[in-house]
């Protein structure tokens, strides 16, 4: 495995693989947070290029060190675009990421006709705004999809999830007892390693079976 490391790019897995998995980062913290490079090099441990970038408000908190709130939401999605074309081919690419990151990529995919898409905690709605609902265009999206969430996720919990009306093709992964960021209580018995590693795994094989021409 190869690891090329590039501002505003961090590049893990073979050089040459029959799927690139493109990963963007969630609203506060950025490409090499812990969370996204457990995910990262566990997937890209598994014989998968990903590529992680920033959006332009993140790549420059980086040169300034100066906290900046996220570009509007036509910024973010001519950054996911563009890194898409960047690329290669769209139907050997996944995109997707934590929060905010997949949330913008599932605003994208069908536009781009890339292989699939993957979010790490999607925001269905604002933290204690569970009627300010980010669906809508979930119930049309053609690209296959896989979701990873934690069962109590404050931004859409389990029990939230299918007042939502979203269409059955839309694949659902739950980690136990996880929070945002996939974090369980001690109490039960789950610790976050262990959720990430169901994450990863699930992620390969999502990846790996469209590569295969199978779908989600």
């Amino acid at each position: 495995m190869s690891s090329d490391v590039k501002l505003p790019l961090i590049v893990n897995g073979p050089t040459r693989s029959p799927s690139t998995l493109i990963l963007a980062h969630g609203a506060g913290a950025p490409m090499d947070s812990p969370f996204m490079e457990q995910v990262a090099t566990g997937v890209a441990g598994q014989g998968i290029r990903v590529v992680r970038f920033e959006f332009p408000y993140m790549a420059e908190r980086r040169r300034s060190g100066k906290k900046k709130p996220p570009n509007r939401e036509p910024a973010l999605r001519q950054a996911w675009l563009e890194m898409i074309a960047s690329q290669g081919e769209p139907g050997r690419i996944v995109i997707g990421g934590k929060s905010m990151g997949g949330r913008i990529a599932s605003l994208v995919a069908d536009e781009a006709q890339v292989a699939g898409l993957v979010c790490l905690g999607y925001p269905f709605h604002p933290t204690g705004k569970p009627e300010k609902l980010r669906t809508e265009h979930l119930k049309s999206l053609r690209t296959p999809t896989l979701i990873l969430q934690g069962e109590r996720d404050p931004f859409g919990k389990r029990e939230e999830i299918p007042g939502y009306g979203l269409p059955r093709r839309l694949k659902f992964v739950w980690l136990a007892d996880g929070d945002h960021s996939f974090k369980p209580r001690k109490a039960s018995g789950k610790t976050m390693d262990d959720n990430l590693a169901v994450a990863i795994a699930e992620v390969v094989a999502f990846v790996n079976r469209l590569a295969d021409g199978q779908g989600s």
